[in-house]
């Protein structure tokens, strides 16, 4: 089932050291812990809230520059303020800059923010500063076209990976999902972005594969490129 390649690919996508393979990978579908179920004893992951509950306030812009075109999002300080200074310390630390949307799921995800091609060796960076809480219960929710941040089972292990939602995945990846912490949602396209929304459908329609090197599926055949990240406000 989708969501449960997705556990197999978001640790990968975040964890500076997790591949596909060899580590448990976490989505919707579970792998972590099944303790916390109950509003009296579940941890408040950034608020408390129920996903979707908030309205997103954007507090900050980042362009992220690619070969396939320009992406804007808005960031919401507000409401997830540790996803937010955690993306935005990578961005102005010029982190970012070639990397890959290393892994893209039509009809799911796009995530980036972690190797790079080295000449032809994929590499996967390490963190530049130390996993952040996770934000899952700040009050947003995994629709269309958010950014969130991508995590290993650990709930507080988000670094510097991050995807986009291609589709609205509030179903599958907002809190509890089966894991029972869900996945931090802390910014978005403007749904009245064409040009954002373009660039992002047309990496949504590259040709993947199973990347040789690493083993991991759904590896653009080619380069999806993050060629600049600036942040603008």
């Amino acid at each position: 089932m989708a969501s449960f390649r997705f556990k197999r690919s978001l640790q990968f996508w975040l964890s500076a050291s997790a591949v596909v393979g060899s580590a448990a990978l976490v989505s919707a579908c579970g792998g972590g812990s099944s303790g916390g179920s109950s509003s009296s004893s579940a941890p408040s992951y950034g608020g408390g809230l129920t996903p979707g509950s908030v309205t997103l306030t954007i507090t900050h812009h980042v362009t992220l520059t690619t070969n396939f075109g320009k992406i804007v999002v808005g960031l919401d300080g507000t409401h997830a303020p540790l996803s937010t200074a955690n993306f935005l310390a990578y961005v102005n630390a010029n982190f970012y800059n070639g990397t890959l949307f290393h892994r893209v799921v039509p009809g799911f995800v796009a995530q980036g923010g972690g190797y790079i091609d080295n000449n032809g060796t994929y590499q996967l960076q390490g963190p530049l500063q130390a996993a952040i809480a996770l934000e899952s219960r700040n009050g947003l929710s995994n629709t269309q076209y958010t950014i969130a941040m991508a995590r290993t089972s650990d709930p507080n292990s988000a670094t510097s990976q991050f995807y986009f939602n291609l589709v609205n995945n509030a179903s599958s990846l907002d809190y509890p999902s089966s894991d029972h912490a869900g996945y931090a949602v802390f910014g978005t396209v403007s749904p009245t972005d064409s040009t954002s929304i373009a660039t992002l459908t047309a990496i949504s329609a590259v040709t993947t594969g199973t990347n040789s090197q690493t083993g991991q599926s759904n590896w653009p055949s080619s380069d999806v490129v993050i060629t600049s990240a600036v942040q603008t406000d």
